[in-house]
């Protein structure tokens, strides 16, 4: 966000040395009196040397990075795993998240509370990150909050984003990463298994994708990044459920991505391969070795070895032409 401020405060700079019709905040730049007889007036009790009209520049450039508002994320399933390296990435780099959980409040408040240090890290002001702390919980929502609900439920989805429109007035980032896994053989697989799976799953990510995409049209702005699978790509066996939903997911990616490329809102899928977390901590040790002997690096990755990938995608801007892929 920095690096398109600064750019845009250069292009305003040269355009007011040479006279156009830039923004007014720029006017100082423009203080020659109307040319009437071919050679240039300059009006009394003004300073035109470079050194004061950079000094100048300077203000306008801290005035208007002063202006630009952190960008406001949601970040469902991020009580743990990814999603939590996610939103702690995203809470490093400056922006307000909204973390969703379905079950493990404890772990959310967490989260939330690990957030706020975030934006306080590197300034030793104990006092007042303390007073802060406090100040969340008595005044409602800042730099990082939670909320429980099922990303399944439309109801839900709607009071989520809510949520997120009534502390910080508007959502730049979604992030769907919130899942469950309900594995077995396909012979055995029960309908409640697979209906499940594809209900958090995918139709968590269409509900969701709805819901923010009506946000981020409003202002011709958004980035929706889609945490799918490797699973989706390739199959694994006892996920017929799992891989059917991630692959949805891939998808619903592509297709959204073209109907919202319009309105400038960005839409991408991340395919993590094995990472550890409470999923993989359930695998058995045959079914870990058999993972980990097809992985090159010869083990899991972590939470943080994506997250930073998903950060990229969602704030960068050097995502901006990215959309539609995996």
């Amino acid at each position: 966000m920095a690096a398109s401020v600064a750019g845009s405060n250069v292009v305003a700079f040269i355009s007011a040395n040479f006279g156009s019709s830039g923004d007014r905040r720029f006017g100082q730049f423009r203080q020659w009196s109307p040319i009437t007889t071919g050679v240039r007036q300059l009006q009394p009790g003004i300073d035109y040397s470079i050194r004061t009209q950079v000094a100048n520049a300077e203000a306008a450039s801290a005035e208007a990075t002063h202006k630009v508002e952190a960008p406001v994320g949601v970040v469902t399933g991020a009580s743990r795993g990814i999603a939590k390296a996610v939103a702690l990435f995203l809470g490093k780099a400056g922006c307000k998240v909204l973390v969703n959980y379905a079950r493990s409040s404890k772990e959310a408040e967490e989260v939330s509370k690990e957030l706020l240090y975030c934006h306080k890290k590197g300034k030793n002001l104990h006092f007042l990150y303390m007073l802060l702390t406090s100040l969340i919980y008595i005044f409602g929502l800042w730099l990082g909050s939670h909320f429980g609900g099922d990303v399944s439920k439309e109801a839900d989805v709607e009071s989520m984003m809510k949520t997120a429109i009534d502390a910080w007035g508007t959502v730049d980032v979604l992030v769907n990463n919130a899942g469950i896994t309900q594995d077995t053989l396909l012979m055995r697989m029960k309908k409640s298994q697979w209906q499940e799976v594809i209900d958090l799953n995918l139709t968590g990510v269409f509900l969701c994708t709805q819901a923010a995409a009506k946000i981020m049209m409003k202002k011709k702005k958004g980035r929706i990044i889609n945490i799918s699978s490797v699973v989706g790509l390739v199959g694994n066996v006892g996920q017929a459920n799992y891989s059917a939903a991630k692959a949805g997911v891939i998808g619903l990616t592509k297709n959204v991505a073209k109907e919202y490329a319009s309105r400038n809102i960005n839409v991408n899928a991340v395919a993590p391969g094995f990472i550890a977390s409470d999923m993989t901590a359930k695998l058995g040790a045959d079914i870990e070795k058999k993972i980990l002997e097809s992985v090159p690096l010869g083990r899991y990755g972590q939470p943080g070895e994506d997250a930073g990938l998903v950060e990229f995608l969602a704030i960068s801007p050097a995502a901006s032409y990215i959309t539609g892929q995996v």
